[in-house]
């Protein structure tokens, strides 16, 4: 598939808002009047800041449109609704983590809430991950894999780079991903009818992600995004998704006997070369998402 440009303009808030989203794949910015660079899967994001009233965000890359698309949707979405919990009744929700990471996996969760857990999973301060502390979500992490009901996908890096190689993209691999975790919980619960996924792609696209496959698929989702804080279960999905990534940086960690910092950032950059020089060419492929550009740039 070709490389996409695509260009969008937005006040400063959304600017902001947009930056922030990304600041865990941020790199280095040079140019002039280059705000921020961010690597996000294999799209560059540029944000281009000036005196004008609009600023620029530009998306390049595989499926660029499809990511600035999300971002417009998003904006006219969030000005005419308030953010807040509309379902605290049975449900099963999906998020994911790892997205972003060069060293680290992808790793979905769904995970099942009854109504009446709802209490207990603010008695435990569960919210968007995203807001809660690493120690928070270490703390809670094994209360809630042992009291809720779950199915846990980890797709490790080699395999990412061999889906990749046969076309698959990051959003078609997420798609495929949350199906599957989806499914595991809903033919245990085959009386839910109320499944929120925290929206990446439109539903359409989602579908067509999903295309012809022997194993069952999910219909009639919920596709919101800001799901953490919109549907406890995808909350409650977002931090088991999370506790799980942390015990996986973890165990990587011990293996290899060194710190690995997550994201696509700096600091991912700066142990490139330590760890080709431990792994060798052909291990250091297994452990990294090929197609970012950390890679390309070795």
């Amino acid at each position: 598939m070709a490389t996409e440009q695509v260009t969008i303009k937005v006040n400063e808030e959304t600017f902001n808002r947009i930056k922030e989203y990304y600041s865990s794949f941020l790199i280095e910015a040079k140019g002039d009047y280059v705000d921020f660079l961010a690597v996000y899967g294999d799209i560059l994001i540029t944000g281009y800041s000036s005196k004008k009233a609009k600023k620029s965000i530009i998306f390049k890359g595989k499926n660029a449109s499809l990511e600035a698309e999300e971002w417009i949707e998003k904006e006219e979405v969030e000005q005419k609704e308030k953010i807040h919990i509309v379902d605290y009744g049975e449900q099963i929700g999906s998020d994911e983590v790892g997205v972003g990471d060069f060293y680290l996996p992808m790793i979905v969760v769904a995970a099942y809430m009854r109504k009446d857990q709802y209490q207990r999973l603010k008695e435990l301060g569960v919210t968007d991950s995203k807001k809660m502390t690493d120690k928070k979500i270490r703390e809670i992490g094994p209360i809630l894999m042992k009291e809720f009901d779950y199915s846990k996908l980890t797709l490790s890096n080699e395999k990412y780079n061999e889906m990749y190689e046969k076309g698959e993209n990051l959003n078609s691999l997420k798609a495929k991903m949350h199906n599957r975790a989806l499914s595991n919980l809903h033919q245990k619960y085959i009386d839910v009818i109320a499944i929120y996924v925290d929206q990446f792609v439109k539903e359409s696209t989602y579908y067509k992600y999903l295309g012809e496959k022997d194993e069952p698929i999910v219909k009639d989702i919920s596709f919101k995004t800001k799901g953490e804080q919109r549907f406890p279960s995808v909350a409650l999905a977002s931090v088991i998704a999370r506790y799980s990534f942390l015990l996986y940086k973890d165990k990587l960690e011990k293996k290899l006997g060194m710190t690995i910092p997550c994201g696509a950032g700096e600091k991912v950059d700066k142990i490139k070369k330590i760890l080709l020089d431990k792994l060798g060419q052909e291990e250091f492929d297994k452990l990294v998402k090929k197609n970012f550009k950390n890679y390309s740039s070795i």
